[in-house]
């Protein structure tokens, strides 16, 4: 699949082009309106861009009728039809399509996504971790030539979506089909995806395998999702220059002058109420915006978005409270330097 758009909508504009290879699997990530749901939109066909083109499987798609595209759309709710079976909610799209066999076609799918027990029920007998498993059966069953995936786990509980994960790894994977994945969360774009773009204020600032985009940064966002601190600065010997001056030593194979970011997890920051002077390593100075549980330990969040992870007893040793100044602490070897641009 080729894509490019351009559209305006008052204060927002988009303007994105990008490739999905056969059986890659692409996420796009980005904050709240940033166009996600918006790109998703005008590549089904929901909305129709200002310019551009789009071709999927040798076809010039722009001006076709988005039921007449050969894309399928797993979306948040399963959006199955509440008066037809399971097995028919399936059939649809083969019958749509005048298939002979589309009972066969609808049985096979419901097995690959091991819903076949489920064949005779009505949407409303179903948990949501069935419903979406049924509803990925019914988009495959019209065999699309590219399937869109919008944020397809986060209506599921804690217990059904990784059950769901695995399924849809294993059946994206063993098509040779592209699809382009919406999601929020870090766990579905190392797990699902090939490749990962990052979009903000409707343009593409990032992208990149997903392992190296969610490792190694270059954009807040996927610094965000991934769970990782950021500063942006200029690269220096050793090390990078915010633009608030503070030199922050690190490793990297950024050339010098360059636009760049370190990158640092919230674990490896140590924190003191005084600077550790005489110290090798990295302390910048930040005012506790809040404080909040992480799993075992507490997090910290500065006013700055920094973020440090420390034990409950050091949280009580040290008597922290929002509002006060206190060192974050990190070893130069602990923080990665990159070029800012390096992964576009």
């Amino acid at each position: 699949m080729k894509a490019e758009f351009q559209l305006a909508r008052g204060a927002f504009a988009l303007d994105v082009a990008l490739t999905v290879e056969p059986g890659e699997v692409v996420a796009v990530v980005g904050p709240n309106g940033s166009g996600k749901s918006t790109l998703l939109n005008l590549i089904a066909g929901l909305v129709r861009p200002d310019a551009g083109h789009l071709q999927l499987g040798g076809r010039d798609l722009l001006g076709t009728p988005p039921h007449q595209r050969g894309i399928g759309l797993l979306a948040q709710e399963p959006l199955l039809f509440p008066h037809l079976t399971v097995l028919a909610n399936v059939e649809f799209g083969p019958r749509a399509q005048r298939r002979a066999d589309h009972r066969e076609i609808a049985l096979r799918w419901l097995e690959e996504v091991d819903a076949l027990a489920l064949a005779g029920r009505r949407p409303r007998q179903l948990s949501g971790g069935q419903a979406q498993r049924v509803a990925l059966a019914r988009a495959l069953a019209a065999e699309p030539e590219l399937m869109l995936l919008d944020e397809p786990l986060t209506a599921l509980d804690v217990d059904a979506a990784p059950a769901v994960r695995g399924l849809l790894r294993r059946v994206l994977r063993a098509q040779n089909r592209p699809a382009i994945m919406v999601t929020h969360d870090a766990l579905d774009a190392l797990v699902l995806a090939d490749r990962v773009i990052v979009l903000e204020a409707g343009r593409i600032v990032e992208q990149g395998p997903a392992r190296a985009v969610l490792t190694r940064p270059r954009s807040a966002f996927a610094a965000r999702i991934a769970g990782l601190n950021l500063v942006a600065g200029t690269t220096v010997e050793g090390g990078l220059r915010s633009s608030a001056g503070v030199v922050i030593a690190g490793l990297g194979s950024a050339g010098v002058g360059e636009e760049g970011v370190a990158v640092f997890s919230p674990a490896a920051v140590a924190v003191h109420r005084a600077n550790p002077h005489g110290s090798p390593r990295n302390a910048l100075r930040v005012r506790l915006a809040g404080m909040e549980p992480h799993g075992d330990l507490i997090r910290l969040r500065a006013d700055d978005g920094l973020a440090a992870d420390i034990t409950p007893a050091a949280a009580a040793e040290l008597e922290l409270e929002p509002g006060e100044q206190v060192w974050f602490v990190v070893k130069a070897t602990e923080v990665g330097v990159h070029a800012a641009n390096g992964g576009v």
